[in-house]
């Protein structure tokens, strides 16, 4: 049987996060009614499922979502429990309306708006902001004899700290920095191999995230201005050197090698011929958009994204999207680059319920 939650709302956020907190945020200086349909439990979003060690590039102030700075950390930069703190008490300060361990399954169109579904219970909206984020849609490439190894295989996201992988042999695969700092931990109580298709690239000791996102946005605008960015202009996927590649560097295993050609049933072989033997595999490889909940809208191209017109999907004008990559806003899917998207596509919707009224 279906089930009402409401007459409806001038916007309904899916998702629970950085991006859908920031939105609200936004969105609650408006006086649209709105409401947030979280599928995680509780706070935190994609952080509550970083591994144990994971740390920021960037202090507090630079690692912050509008309106409330992050508190600052002692030492050093905040840790994955820090960043859920933050967010939890984020979202207490702002008394949002969150409704939690609500996964949205499907998207409908209605007459006047958008029918968001959870199983069998729905919302009705005007408008919907979808900012559901990455990490439920782990990316994990396909090498001929896969499904024949024997050993473990997890994406990154699943990763939790290196004591299960204590005496194994390990291949960690992926160049950014995920694949960096899981391998620079496991490296140090495994046989370990750092595997990347090209060699990484590292930006200085002293550069930290915030100068990688002044970088990067002075890349973007100097596209946009048809001049070529002056150097050094780094990139949101080059390496920060974080303590502990710091330490792995020291060590002096801070190596990689190219990837393998097939898996066997008790490792992989190289180019060369040659075949390892390992116990396990940490895929560090990224992530698609989650957006298997717009499926029903016919709407995700074969790349796994939406067409969009500055974050409103061009096929499905009541729908927005914040926080899925540069596509959605330069730096959306991070802490610090998600406020001016946020703002922008609260704006925007705010003008289209005005005008629609």
């Amino acid at each position: 049987m279906l089930v009402n939650q409401n007459s409806k709302f001038d916007v309904v956020i899916i998702g629970g996060g950085q991006s859908a907190l920031t939105v609200a945020y936004f969105l609650r200086r408006t006086g649209l009614s709105y409401v947030l349909l979280d599928a995680e439990s509780a706070p935190g979003g994609a952080w509550r499922h970083g591994w144990d060690s994971l740390r920021l590039f960037s202090p507090s102030a630079w690692s912050s979502i509008a309106g409330w700075p992050m508190p600052a950390v002692p030492e050093g930069t905040p840790g994955r429990d820090d960043v859920v703190d933050y967010l939890t008490q984020y979202e207490r300060r702002y008394d949002f309306p969150i409704i939690r361990s609500t996964r949205v399954t499907h998207v409908e169109n209605i007459e006047g708006g958008l029918r968001v579904f959870s199983g069998d219970t729905y919302w009705d909206a005007k408008a919907v902001i979808s900012a559901t984020g990455t990490w439920s849609s782990p990316v994990i490439p396909t090498y001929p004899g896969q499904e024949l190894f024997e050993g473990q295989q997890i994406h990154s996201a699943h990763y939790v700290g290196p004591r299960e992988f204590e005496g194994k042999a390990v291949l960690v695969v992926g160049g950014g920095n995920s694949g960096a700092q899981i391998y620079a931990e496991v490296s140090k109580v495994a046989h370990a191999t750092w595997v990347t298709q090209q060699s990484p690239k590292y930006l200085p000791d002293e550069v930290g995230g915030r100068v990688l996102f002044e970088r990067a946005t002075a890349r973007l605008k100097a596209q946009q201005d048809g001049i070529e960015p002056q150097q050094p202009v780094g990139g949101l996927g080059d390496i920060v050197r974080v303590p502990p590649i710091k330490e792995a560097r020291e060590r002096g295993v801070l190596n990689t090698v190219r990837p393998f050609t097939h898996f066997t049933s008790t490792g992989v072989v190289w180019p060369s011929g040659a075949e390892t033997k390992i116990d396990a595999v940490i895929w560090c490889t990224g992530f698609s958009p989650a957006l298997d909940h717009l499926s029903n809208l016919g709407i995700v191209g074969d790349d796994g994204k939406v067409a969009v017109n500055e974050n409103r999907s061009v096929a499905s004008p009541k729908l927005w999207l914040v926080g899925y990559g540069d596509w959605t806003g330069l730096a959306s899917a991070t802490l610090i680059g998600v406020t001016r998207t946020a703002r922008d596509v609260v704006n925007q919707v705010q003008s289209y319920l005005t005008s629609e009224s």
